[in-house]
């Protein structure tokens, strides 16, 4: 399973970005998808995730109204469009996948529910 992240960079306050999320070695709509971002000193943080259909879609409060996931399962590709940024979304932002372990899996906010993870992909907002 590989998962190749790509689309970060710098941009000023209030740009926007689009990532995405390539998947390899797996069934991809098979699970569930997520976004996690880390910052200098700070824990893994919960970004947003996506059921395996695209029915269930969750955020983390911050990003509620500014980000948007969203997936292409013919693609193998997940997404996250970031508006409105700030200088506190400077961060590496990681993709993971959240196998299907029932008939329905709740998408996630933990990283621990999440089996594989992207390389990640450095995102900095100046101010």
């Amino acid at each position: 399973v590989q998962l190749q992240a790509s689309g970060g960079g710098l941009v000023q306050t209030g740009g926007s970005l689009r990532l995405s999320c390539v998947a390899s070695g797996m069934f991809f709509e098979s699970y569930n998808m997520g976004w996690f971002r880390h910052q200098p000193g700070k824990e893994r943080e919960f970004v947003a995730t996506i059921g395996r259909s695209a029915a269930v879609t969750a955020y983390a409060d911050s990003m509620k109204g500014r980000f948007t996931v969203s997936r292409d399962n013919a693609k193998n590709t997940v997404y996250l469009q970031m508006n409105s940024l700030k200088p506190e979304d400077t961060a590496v932002y990681y993709c993971a996948a959240q196998r299907r372990r029932a008939i329905y899996t709740v998408p996630a906010k933990s990283w621990v529910e999440y089996d594989y993870w992207g390389q990640g992909t450095q995102v900095t907002v100046s101010s």
